[in-house]
């Protein structure tokens, strides 16, 4: 089996036990909590026939890199590889809704982006390999179970995968401060791959050149940006919002 990484939260370990028991190797709580919230967790875990230790609360500060664990910490083996962006493609029976994030390295925005494109019915979040947070202890709790719901692919090389799903007929549209054209005024694709780039920084020169479309979001106060987990989801909702009044191609 691969090797071992860790959840943390209630979300993170519930969400795994549902969707892959099996991958999970034990669970670890916090001795001292006997809440009806943990028990729920250590029910379905048993049921599954997953392993729960209680340790002292201290022994679960030291599996994980920063954050909250909630008392409950999981050792689970990955997942078999996500499917290739080109499995994931054939498989749809709707246009692509994708959600690329370049640049973004912070964890907890990487889990609200991952909870975002959940909420929006995205079906897939894709990142670089060395500009990412990547799927860490953090990011799985801040995405509240969507780590375990929305795939998620980390690709070498961002520029070259913009250019093969374009080829796939999926148009990359950017969001960026300096756009011409504004979120909802735009003509917007059916098959979309939004594109955001972190929010000091944005999109790196050969990201934004591949880009077939520049949008920018409206802003009507003082702030010049959003959080980029908030950027998204504007952008992913108003992909959803045009698909269910039936604008657009």
């Amino acid at each position: 089996m691969t090797a071992a990484r860790v959840l943390i939260g209630f979300h993170a370990v519930l969400a795994r036990l549902r969707a892959d028991a099996a991958s999970v190797a034990e669970i670890l709580v916090d001795e001292s909590r006997h809440d009806a919230r943990l028990a729920d967790v250590v029910r379905v875990a048993e049921a599954a026939g997953v392993r729960v230790l209680r340790v002292p609360g201290k022994r679960l500060d030291g599996f994980y890199g920063g954050g909250r664990h909630q008392g409950i910490v999981a050792r689970v083996h990955a997942r078999a590889e996500q499917a290739t962006l080109d499995a994931l493609l054939d498989a749809l029976a709707e246009p692509a809704l994708l959600l690329v994030l370049d640049g973004v390295t912070d964890p907890h925005n990487l889990g609200a982006c991952l909870r975002v494109a959940d909420a929006a019915g995205a079906h897939a979040v894709v990142v670089p390999k060395d500009r990412s947070a990547g799927l860490t202890p953090v990011a799985t709790k801040v995405a509240s179970g969507a780590a375990e719901s929305v795939a998620f692919v980390a690709v070498t090389n961002l520029a070259r995968t913009l250019d093969a799903l374009k080829a796939r007929g999926v148009w990359v549209v950017g969001a960026v401060e300096d756009a011409a054209d504004d979120l909802y005024g735009a003509d917007l694709p059916g098959a979309i791959a939004w594109v955001l780039g972190s929010e000091g920084e944005g999109l790196r020169r050969l990201t934004r050149e591949r880009c077939d479309l520049l949008v920018r979001i409206p802003m009507h106060g003082h702030v010049e940006s959003l959080n980029v987990s908030v950027a998204a989801g504007l952008c992913l909702f108003e992909s959803r919002r045009r698909r269910g009044a039936g604008l657009g191609p």
